[in-house]
């Protein structure tokens, strides 16, 4: 599995490098000394996973993720133990403190191996590589059930590991990753917004310029969802706005 470090501190770098050497399914790609670099890192090479530090100069780890459309699987590598809770809104795969324990290593790296055999069992179950708008689907939160058809869902809200769906008055949450429904999703109706937002085209009531070179869309039902200034190129082609 590829994997890239973001770290400012060189010696932390390297230290991570050496214990990694010892997991041969782990091949480091490439490393990053600040978050401008990491983003730039993990958008060329699409890695497995990210080892991310949290405080550098500048901007943060929790700034990195921010700034990309797509979450990476991350183990957070940290000094800091209070930004844990923190760590796992953002759908941390584990939370290393330095110096990093072999131990712990191990576990975080098992907990990658499980997860990506999780997804390559799940692409084989596959029928179909999309889901149309017309498909009807199961949704399950607690006691309470639906079936509803993809289309009347308007938007998608990544919630940590679960992802909140948004149709008629109703808001449950289902055990995925935007990741996941980003994937199969119908490119024609829905579009990745951000990196917590999938949305329905046809629940745009107006678009608007936003920060940054970004858009932001108000959906049918008032919600307001900003387009990500990279989003935005592509939403921009696609719509020939």
């Amino acid at each position: 599995m590829k994997a890239i470090i973001v770290d400012d501190e060189r010696l932390a770098r390297n230290e991570l490098r050496r214990l990694l050497a010892e997991f041969t399914e782990v091949e480091i790609v490439d490393e990053a000394a600040n978050v401008d670099e990491g983003v730039e890192k993990i958008r060329q090479h699409d890695p497995d996973v990210v080892f991310l530090d949290i405080q550098m100069p500048g901007k943060t780890g929790f700034d990195l993720l921010e700034e990309l459309d797509r979450s990476p699987r991350v183990i957070f590598t940290t000094a800091y133990d209070e930004y844990a809770i923190k760590a796992f809104e953002f759908n941390a795969l584990d939370y290393l403190l330095k110096p990093i324990e072999p131990a712990r290593l191990a576990e975080a790296i098992k907990k990658i191996k499980v997860e990506k055999k999780e997804d390559e069992e799940l692409e084989l179950k596959l029928v179909s590589k999309s889901l149309k708008a017309d498909d009807q689907v199961f949704v399950k939160d607690g006691d309470r059930c639906w079936f509803v058809k993809l289309e009347e869902v308007r938007l998608f809200e990544s919630e940590g590991n679960y992802v909140r769906l948004f149709f008629r008055d109703q808001k449950p949450l289902i055990l995925k990753t935007l990741n996941y429904l980003d994937e199969r999703l119908d490119g024609r109706t829905f579009f990745r917004a951000n990196r917590k937002h999938i949305i329905n085209l046809k629940y745009i009531e107006n678009i608007e310029p936003w920060l940054n070179g970004g858009l932001l869309v108000k959906m049918k039902d008032g919600k307001k969802v900003e387009v990500s200034r990279r989003q935005s190129i592509k939403f921009k082609e696609m719509l020939s706005l």
